[in-house]
């Protein structure tokens, strides 16, 4: 693929670029969620370190190993690992260069009880709490927005 050539081209030539490119295409090759749940730690010869956080994240990995590799080649043509190899361990927030600003709800506005109700479907608590701060955000904009 000749973006992927293009990237390895461009990116291949430090370790240090080389890595970030991964880093970059990880979010991308392995989807956001996955994405969360794990960190691209280094890259060895041609396997790409990424840490996961137990032995069942691990596991998942190392099937979906098959597909990530050939996504990993089609955004990184040569620069892409012939491997994946993977550490367990605590993942680190700042891992995540992106800042995840943290928002206070305003006590006297809560969201709607159906917005409660339907986050109690989303399984991940981070999720969950996610969606009814953005739930609430939304609210409060759209009545700070009315005269």
């Amino acid at each position: 693929m000749v973006g992927g050539e293009t990237a390895a081209r461009v990116f291949g030539r430090s370790p240090e670029a080389r890595l970030a490119l991964l880093r970059a295409a990880w979010v991308h090759v392995a989807g956001p969620e996955l994405a969360r749940r794990t960190e691209v730690l280094a890259i060895e010869g041609h396997t790409l370190r990424i840490r996961v956080a137990d032995s069942r994240w691990r596991k998942v990995l190392h099937r979906m190993q098959a597909d990530l590799i050939p996504r990993l080649r089609q955004l990184a043509g040569g620069a892409a690992p012939r491997r994946l190899g993977f550490t367990e361990g605590g993942l680190l927030e700042a891992a995540d260069p992106r800042p995840r600003p943290r928002i206070v709800p305003d006590e006297d506005v809560r969201p709607p009880e159906v917005i409660e109700l339907a986050s109690r479907a989303i399984a991940d608590p981070e999720l969950r709490r996610s969606f009814v701060e953005a739930a609430g955000r939304y609210l409060r904009r759209s009545t700070c927005a009315k005269p």
